[in-house]
């Protein structure tokens, strides 16, 4: 008789065999980047040879779509009904990872290829997001096979390209196709846990908002000892502007853009006791960096962050004696949800125009990623946090949102389901650069929570509908 312990221990048979390794390989081999280009062809080629006919084994029907934008990749959806009057789980992911990087990983490394070294798992993708969905997607898997072919619920899919470009297209895409993907709630993974041992469900994400401050005061530089102490240098002039942005601790000034006087009590309430952790690899966390009172976890969790992202002035590869005639400072602000950020470039301008700095001029502002948040009470993140506790014997910790950016805004607003995130990595990944990868034992244990999400979604007593 099929039961919810043995839909578990057969998601953790597929992982010990090593089918669960192979599969992966087999999808990390495709360098679907969606940052090349020329690899446009892989983006498609991992939707219609790996996942398509996986999802019709396992009863789905399946699409693949242009992406509205036609400079980004094609977008999967894919449903699997087995009766309406039972609650609908929508599954996200993405296939597209960052570039390759092939050149600056260790050696003996590859980005396109699996390589287990020191107990991780190696290659582009295995954290961000490939690793992820083809957890989720094998766990429901196994329950399938556990309960005869039947879930008891239903599941519906959507699977893009080009996340890594910043979800271009995704929200005109959801809005034309929001009936066919309405939904009691999101369930997915993407990001990571606070830290590696403490499984986690991130209920929104953190947004991501650009922008560049530029000062530019002549057509070319100056010889710097005819002029140099008589006009005006702006890599100066931007570095202090930007000290006026955020103190030498890193607490931010313009106050305009955080969500108010301190961390709002719901919030400081849910992240009581969260630690955070990256593990090895691993920035530092540094004590007194930010805003002062808060604990780490209320600071990427609840509050707002400013980081520059890069500085130029002049040709530092080849400096010459003259002062600089441009100095240009790619910037972002982090925030969360409970922020506005329609006031964040009025804001700056104020500020930079309080302080004496008129010439400094702000360029190409905007947000590349809104921010989201479903309250952490929400009943569909309780369920899934009861779910989870039960199959892994283990407390699992609700953050209001994920410390970064994902596209969770866009099924809020088009589909109205709460967001029910359970990333399966770890700070110290290093997704995004080279050497990106995996611990095997996070994925072994998201398997068995995934299992056990998707045995109880067929059970009595998920949330009520509607």
């Amino acid at each position: 008789m099929s039961s919810r312990e043995a839909a578990i221990a057969r998601a953790q048979a597929d992982f010990d065999s090593g089918a669960f390794r192979e599969r992966m390989e087999a999808l990390i081999a495709i360098p679907s980047t969606s940052q090349d280009p020329a690899h446009a062809p892989d983006c498609r080629r991992y939707l219609e040879e790996g996942i398509t006919p996986w999802l019709a084994r396992m009863g789905f029907e399946s699409s693949i779509h242009p992406n509205p934008d036609p400079a980004c990749g094609p977008i999967l959806i894919a449903s699997r009904i087995e009766d309406p009057s039972r609650p609908t789980a929508l599954l996200y992911g993405h296939g597209d990872t960052v570039l390759g990087l092939e050149e600056q990983w260790s050696p003996g490394l590859k980005p396109w290829t699996i390589t287990e070294k020191d107990g991780l798992w190696y290659g582009r993708g295995t954290a961000d997001n490939k690793g992820q969905h083809i957890i989720n997607l094998t766990a429901l898997e196994a329950v399938l096979a556990e309960r005869g072919g039947k879930l008891g619920a239903n599941v519906k899919l959507v699977l893009e390209m080009s996340e890594e470009l910043g979800s271009k297209g995704l929200r005109p895409f959801i809005e034309a196709h929001r009936d066919y993907l309405a939904a009691d709630a999101l369930i997915a993974s993407d990001g990571p846990r606070v830290e590696p041992g403490l499984p986690t469900i991130a209920a929104g994400s953190r947004g991501s908002f650009m922008f560049e401050l530029v000062v530019k005061l002549r057509n070319g530089g100056v010889h710097s000892g005819h002029w140099g102490g008589l006009t005006r240098d702006p890599a100066i002039l931007l570095s202090h502007a930007i000290a006026s942005i955020a103190d030498q601790n890193g607490k931010i000034l313009v106050r305009d853009w955080l969500p108010g006087e301190t961390v709002p009590a719901n919030i400081r309430a849910a992240l009581e006791g969260c630690p955070v952790g990256g593990g090895e690899g691993a920035a530092t966390i540094d004590e007194g960096w930010g805003e002062p009172g808060l604990t780490p976890a209320e600071k990427i969790y609840g509050w707002a962050s400013f980081i520059v992202l890069a500085m130029l002035s002049g040709k530092p590869e080849a400096p010459v004696n003259a002062v600089a005639p441009w100095a240009r400072a790619a910037c972002q602000i982090r925030y969360t949800g409970d922020s506005d950020p329609a006031r964040f470039e009025a804001a700056l301008r104020a500020h930079l125009d309080a302080n004496g700095f008129d010439q400094v001029a702000i360029e190409r502002a905007g947000i590349r990623m809104p921010a989201s948040r479903t309250a952490p009470d929400n009943p569909w993140v309780l369920w899934t946090k009861a779910s989870m506790e039960k199959s892994l014997g283990t407390r699992v910790q609700v953050t209001p949102n994920a410390s970064g950016g994902l596209p969770g805004d866009v099924f809020v607003d088009l589909l109205g389901t709460p967001l029910v995130w359970v990333p399966h990595s770890y700070n110290g990944c290093k997704q995004h650069g080279p050497d990106e990868h995996v611990i095997p034992s996070l994925m072994r244990e998201g398997l068995s929570a995934f299992a056990g999400i998707w045995w109880d979604l067929g059970e009595a007593g998920t949330p009520p509908r509607g």
